[in-house]
C-alpha cells in the first residue's frame, strides 16, 4: 500500500550481555522462569558465559538491583523474574504494583530494556501453568521482549 520505514527487532541474541535478577521467594516457580529465559537466550545465539543470574529475596526487591545494574553499563538488557501468589491480605497488591511501577521506573530512567516477568497470580497453580506448563514460560517471554526490544533500540540509536 504504502512504502513506509518499519524498524523491527531481530531476535538475535548473539553477542549481548544479559542480566536476570530474579527473587528467590516461591522459587519453586521463579526456577522454570529462569531455565525458561536462559533457554530461550541461548536458542537465539547468546552465549551462556555472557548471561549473569543474579538473586534477590523477594520480588520487591528486583527494581533496586535492576537499577543498579543498569547504571553500571555492562549489561545490554535486563530480565526480572519473580512470582507473587495472592494470599489473605492486601500484602499482595502493595508487593505486586511497586515492584511493577518500580521496574517500568527504572528502565525509563536508565533507558534500558527489562524483560518484565512478574507473575502475580491467585493461586500456585496459575504460577506453575504460566512457569513452564499450559500457558508457556513467561521467564522466555520476557527474555523475547528483551531482547526484541534491545534490537529496536540499536537501530533508533543508529537509524
Amino acid at each position: 500500500m504504502y512504502a513506509v520505514k518499519t524498524i523491527e527487532g531481530q531476535l538475535n541474541a548473539q553477542g549481548l550481555k544479559v542480566a536476570i535478577v530474579a527473587s528467590r521467594f516461591n522459587d519453586f516457580v521463579v526456577g522454570r522462569l529462569v531455565d525458561g529465559a536462559i533457554d530461550y537466550l541461548v536458542r537465539h545465539g547468546a552465549s551462556a558465559d555472557d548471561i549473569t543470574v543474579i538473586k534477590v529475596p523477594g520480588a520487591f526487591e528486583l527494581p533496586v538491583v535492576c537499577k543498579k545494574i543498569a547504571g553500571q553499563g555492562i549489561y545490554s538488557g535486563i530480565i526480572a523474574l519473580g512470582a507473587v501468589i495472592r494470599g489473605s491480605t492486601p500484602h499482595f497488591d502493595v508487593v505486586c504494583a511497586e515492584a511493577s511501577k518500580g521496574i517500568a521506573q527504572v528502565s525509563l530512567q536508565a533507558l534500558m530494556p527489562i524483560g518484565f516477568g512478574l507473575l502475580t497470580t491467585d493461586n500456585l497453580e496459575q504460577a506453575i501453568e504460566r512457569a513452564g506448563a499450559h500457558a508457556g514460560n513467561k521467564g522466555a517471554e520476557a527474555a523475547a521482549a528483551m531482547l526484541e526490544t534491545v534490537r529496536v533500540m540499536e537501530q533508533v540509536q543508529h537509524g
